[in-house]
């Protein structure tokens, strides 16, 4: 259980700093609006994030079954951004999907063969 726990603080870091990064970006190329749209869905992505996290952590010993919370999660996210006019939905979304750079920042790490012979 521990790796699995420095596994999910190293990818919630991961992508806390990647959320951070894009943001300056978004809001020097784009706009100020944009970027917050953005970090709305970066945040909610980390939210989800932590969520599929304790649910994994469940499986097996208080859960037969991983929930479908975290769904409601990203569902709610995408209907307050349609019903909301200030809020922007590609940017939203985009952002909530940071999380999944995190992973891919990951596996490119691990794929990497390392320097220590």
């Amino acid at each position: 259980m521990q790796e699995y726990y420095q596994l999910q603080q190293e990818l919630l870091v991961t992508t806390v700093i990647l959320t951070g990064i894009i943001f300056v970006f978004v809001w020097y190329f784009y706009s100020l609006s944009i970027a917050l749209n953005y970090l709305l869905g970066a945040c909610t992505g980390v939210v989800y994030l932590k969520v599929l996290a304790r649910n994994v952590g469940q499986f097996g010993r208080e859960k037969s079954q991983i929930g479908k919370s975290q769904i409601v999660i990203f569902a709610g996210l995408i209907i307050v951004a349609t019903q909301w006019k200030q809020l922007q939905i590609l940017p939203i979304f985009l952002g909530f999907l940071t999380y999944k750079g995190a992973l891919i920042v990951y596996m490119l790490r691990t794929l990497m063969p390392s320097n220590s012979r």
